[in-house]
């Protein structure tokens, strides 16, 4: 027997990925009270700026701000076929002395724009601090680890060796700048305000008998009291959709850090040098029991490419309204606003268990960098040797050589690079002193580098970052 409620599609982000915390603020509950708030806010400002209300109005918008009957809203829509209007005629209902002077003067976008703006702004919020506990615990990660050895790859071929910790300042750095990037955008984030069918303010205008400081002073305290600082001063119907694409082109931002992040923890697990949490009971594969694959940085890397999808939404949106607005920007804004929110704010959950309990193998990191030593350090031999009076054009090209036989895939004494540099007189290095030099200046600054990044940079930008990981989320 099949299960109620198991029959339609369900959002996988709602259901398995996303906080709900993040859910609530584009849940149905948070975005028509919202736009209750702003009826209030909207009557308030007309009424003190000498417009006439009936008695009690206010006091019932007031008390049923919260107590949406979304089956009569749902019910006048079918009639209307007008959200806006719907949930007009549903407010009345709930406050009949108001009901003549909901939505006085204004247009849809009053509250379905200004609306949309307060979610956003509110899910940046959100995510900042979500960005913030994760790279608190990257931070911690790559101070602890600043001088651990390790093998670099460059084309994911070994090169010059780095450390744990400054590649971890790689990703780091990355992501402290999606940090920047989110806050800004918030903090750039322009009100509509009260505007008007076509952005002129005509209704408003007629409202106040042609006193066009009171439609100004409506539209900057609506705006202050909805919490924005600046406004958009000039409009069409609809705050302009480059708003959106700004928004989710951060999004994207910290999607395509997410993704090089985890893809570089899947190769790195791959050479056993790391490896995320696994759970006592966890299963890798169905088949094989052995398996512990990098399940949570693969889901990363899979929903990071759906926001970095996403955003390209927002972008053709900008570009295709016509003149003061179309119709054909909200359904679309229904789907990829939320949804880039609800990816982000999945994918830095993931980080924040991720980075929790990232486990270091020292003695693979170890063995892999003993492998390759000598060849990655074969121009500090070179220049060693030349000190000592060799000729500089002649001991590269037996290096070449040599460094070629030792890299063939073959076993023997003749393999073995700095035996085969020890043997040949012309490098006047001995087998221990071929050693020596390999381990010179391993790392380069790289332990001071990261020092230097989380004190200078890191360090002070999370200061004030309100952490926001998700209690009892189950990654």
């Amino acid at each position: 027997m099949t299960e109620p409620g198991r029959t339609a599609y369900v959002d996988p982000l709602t259901e398995r990925y996303a906080s709900a915390e993040m859910s609530r603020v584009f849940s149905p509950s948070f975005k028509f009270g919202t736009w209750r708030r702003l009826w209030v806010l909207l009557a308030e400002e007309e009424e003190k700026l000498g417009l006439p209300l009936p008695a009690g109005a206010l006091a019932q918008m007031r008390a049923n701000v919260d107590t949406i009957d979304f089956d009569a809203a749902a019910r006048f829509e079918s009639e209307t076929r007008h959200d806006v209007m719907a949930h007009v005629k549903a407010y009345g209902l709930a406050a009949p002395a108001a009901a003549g002077i909901i939505h006085w003067g204004a247009t849809s976008a009053f509250v379905s724009d200004n609306g949309d703006l307060i979610q956003m702004r509110d899910a940046l919020r959100l995510l900042e601090g979500r960005v913030g506990s994760f790279l608190r615990r990257l931070r911690d990660f790559a101070w602890e680890h600043r001088g651990l050895p390790c093998l670099a790859y460059t084309h994911f071929q070994t090169a010059q060796p780095t450390t744990v910790g400054k590649r971890a300042c790689l990703w780091a750095q990355d992501f402290l700048w999606d940090l920047q990037e989110i806050r800004r955008v918030r903090a750039g984030l322009r009100f509509l305000g009260a505007k008007g069918a076509t952005g002129t303010q005509a209704s408003f205008l007629a409202l106040f008998d042609g006193d066009g400081a009171k439609v100004e002073a409506l539209d900057r305290a609506i705006a202050g009291r909805a919490g924005f600082e600046k406004r958009q001063l000039v409009s069409g119907q609809t705050y302009s959709r480059k708003q959106d694409a700004f928004v989710l082109a951060a999004l994207s931002g910290l999607a395509q850090s997410a993704h090089k992040c985890a893809t570089d923890l899947r190769l790195l697990q791959h050479e056993g040098e790391l490896a995320e949490p696994f759970g006592k009971s966890q299963i890798g594969s169905s088949a094989m029991p052995y398996k512990r694959n990098p399940m949570r940085a693969e889901r990363i890397c899979a929903i990071a490419r759906h926001v970095i999808a996403l955003s390209l939404d927002p972008a053709f949106t900008a570009a295709t309204q016509w003149l003061e607005r179309t119709l054909d920007d909200s359904a679309n804004k229904r789907l990829s606003v939320p949804g880039a929110f609800l990816s982000c704010d999945a994918i830095a959950l993931i980080f924040d268990d991720v980075f929790a309990g990232l486990e270091v193998r020292p003695e693979v990191i170890a063995a892999n960098l003993e492998r390759e030593i000598v060849t990655l350090s074969t121009e500090n031999i070179l220049m060693e040797s030349v000190r000592r009076g060799g000729d500089r054009q002649d001991l590269h090209e037996k290096i070449r050589v040599l460094a070629r036989a030792a890299a063939a895939p073959k076993a023997g004494p003749e393999s073995d690079l700095a035996a085969a540099i020890a043997r040949d007189p012309a490098f006047r290095l001995s087998r221990e002193e071929v050693d020596g030099v390999a381990r010179r200046n391993l790392t380069g600054r790289s332990a001071d580098q990261v020092e230097a990044f989380l004190r200078e940079e890191l360090d002070p930008a999370l200061e004030g970052v309100e952490t926001r990981p998700a209690e009892g989320l189950r990654v």
